[in-house]
């Protein structure tokens, strides 16, 4: 009898973008994109577009309590990717069912503040995050904005990153890879470090000229669980996850998509 083959699961918990670009819909296509079988536990709807946020609602926390059960219970996950999570309350849900169940391959992405400048967390679920999540992650991956505000300074350097990459590993992830996109400088490189060995990696990046960038974060920390749902180290994963995010910005630049920002090209490799 033929063996029968199995997935590489990878969840996202995260929030909904009607337009598509970001949140779940951009996680299940980079997970796709990427040779994995992605499930979703959907914590907020948002009436969203290319344009901007226009309304956020919440998912009642007993609901994404049942979501999390039901896939976690049967199915089970090779790794996690972690976005919007909107409240204290549904922060400590989340974190009570990946320690029931035991999960480490943790990819958390501190989601603030979306693109547009629109706020997608409450203030009092920053603690929340510090307290109950980040100290549970393999990996976080915020933006600056995100970094400087966990760590409570602004970063304004190179320097600076690095450091506050390591800084952070104090919240209790091992892991850390601080986005380096908003640094007003020609490129866009990004700093991973790791806490048991000790070392930083500056990953370098290009600054592509594009309107349609909308969903980066949410695809990159998605390709990066991929990755690791694959059995990449960190380092790989993220790696492979940034030559991945490069290509669908690039590719994403010849399409017009909305009035606004558009999203990245989640299937170049296909069509």
């Amino acid at each position: 009898m033929e063996r029968m083959k199995t997935y590489c699961r990878v969840l996202t918990i995260a929030g909904s973008d009607s337009g598509g670009g970001a949140g779940i819909q951009a996680d299940l296509k980079t997970i796709a994109a990427n040779g994995c079988y992605g499930m979703s536990v959907i914590t907020a709807l948002t009436a969203q577009n290319t344009l901007g946020v226009t309304g956020i609602h919440a998912v009642p926390v007993e609901f994404v309590a049942a979501q999390l059960e039901a896939v976690l219970s049967d199915i089970g996950v090779d790794a996690v990717k972690i976005g919007m999570l909107f409240s204290a309350d549904l922060i400590r849900t989340v974190a009570e069912y990946l320690k029931k169940y035991d999960v480490r391959a943790i990819v958390l992405d501190p989601v603030m503040v979306a693109q547009s400048g629109d706020k997608l967390l409450q203030d009092d679920a920053i603690a929340a995050l510090k307290q109950h999540l980040i100290p549970l992650a393999h990996l976080i991956t915020p933006n600056l904005p995100e970094a400087s505000v966990l760590l409570g300074r602004e970063l304004t350097s190179s320097a600076a990153i690095a450091q506050a990459a390591a800084d952070l590993t104090a919240l209790g992830c091992a892991n850390v890879l601080i986005k380096g996109g908003h640094l007003e400088t020609g490129d866009s490189n990004d700093c991973l470090y790791m806490s048991t060995e000790q070392r930083t990696v500056v990953l370098p990046g290009e600054r592509i000229a594009t309107r349609n960038n909308h969903g980066t974060g949410c695809t990159l920390s998605s390709a990066i669980a991929s990755f690791i749902a694959r059995g990449e180290s960190v380092e790989q994963a993220v790696r492979l996850a940034k030559e991945y995010i490069t290509g669908a910005i690039r590719a994403g630049t010849t399409y017009t998509i909305g009035h606004g920002h558009g999203p990245v090209h989640h299937f170049f490799r296909f069509f």
